[in-house]
């Protein structure tokens, strides 16, 4: 997956609309995602299977993932049939609630690989946490341990999670802050990468409202965002990238705690700012950031 990371921002298009990915491929976020599941109708997901295949080995070359259908959907294994090539990389898997959820998808992805003459583990997964039971599972499913590793980080789905809980997503976001947290802990736990939020669903053409739910999350600890329109992708992809300011800034910190260093010291003030081993170690992050996304 270290070809993904980091990921700021993951297009969604849907599977039976292959033109949308050619658009989708141009417009600047970090992977797209090509969608079989929400999406697409229950009777068309078999006749949108060799769409995606197709779109898949034409764009080998890009960041292409593909959103299959759930485990207990019954449209999973139909879904690995089609689209397991040497063209992919990293599937999105929904509604996992528990460790049993990504022992299945290894799985059948490893039969799948077998069967399709692909190495084992060349296939990552992203799984999608949609529900009270996966949140309160989260630390089990990111622990989980498999042969190879998969699991390159996981994503939180609202508007299930919203309508598994009976409650209603809001521009403010208040909701989604016990979800987002735990998330975040999580993966930082079981040191894996960051996760990724949840899309702006409220309105496509609210950018302050985009902005601002982006924000929270960044803060929260997540790494990326998913999109559901091309309009969303640019806002993400500079929020969730260090600013100009910020390198700048962590360049200065390294550079006057090295020399404060040198004399013997631990602790001093740059520009008002106590700075210490912690903060000098963020601000390395940021610079180690900025270099893994080509930013300065």
């Amino acid at each position: 997956m270290a070809q993904y990371a980091p990921i700021r921002t993951i297009l969604f298009v849907p599977g039976n609309r292959p033109e949308r990915v050619d658009k989708a491929v141009t417009a600047g976020s970090d992977a797209v995602v090509i969608d079989l599941e929400d999406a697409v109708p229950l009777a068309s997901k078999e006749e949108t299977r060799p769409l995606v295949r197709e779109k898949l080995l034409q764009y080998a070359e890009e960041h292409i993932m593909v959103r299959v259908n759930a485990v207990d959907s019954g449209f999973l294994q139909g879904d690995l049939d089609a689209v397991v090539t040497g063209a992919l990389r990293c599937i999105i898997v929904p509604k996992v609630e528990g460790p049993a959820h990504i022992r299945d998808i290894h799985r059948l992805l490893g039969e799948a690989e077998a069967a399709k003459g692909i190495g084992p583990g060349r296939i990552s997964i992203i799984p999608l946490i949609e529900s009270a039971r996966a949140v309160q599972n989260i630390h089990a499913i990111v622990s989980q341990k498999i042969e190879p590793e998969r699991l390159h980080t996981v994503a939180l789905g609202a508007a299930d999670y919203t309508l598994d809980m009976g409650i209603e997503m809001t521009r403010g976001g208040d909701e989604l802050f016990y979800p987002r947290s735990r998330i975040a802990v999580a993966c930082r736990a079981a040191g894996i990468e960051p996760p990724l939020d949840t899309p702006f669903l409220i309105d496509v053409r609210d950018v302050e409202g985009l902005t601002a739910d982006a924000l929270r999350a960044k803060t929260l600890g997540f790494q990326g965002k998913l999109c559901i329109h091309p309009s969303q992708v640019a806002p993400c992809n500079e929020i969730f990238s260090p600013s100009p300011g910020e390198i700048a800034y962590a360049r200065q910190v390294i550079e006057a705690f090295d020399e404060a260093e040198a004399r013997g010291l631990a602790a001093i003030q740059l520009k008002g700012k106590m700075i210490d081993y912690p903060v000098v170690e963020r601000s390395k992050r940021i610079l180690r950031l900025a270099e893994r996304m080509g930013v300065n």
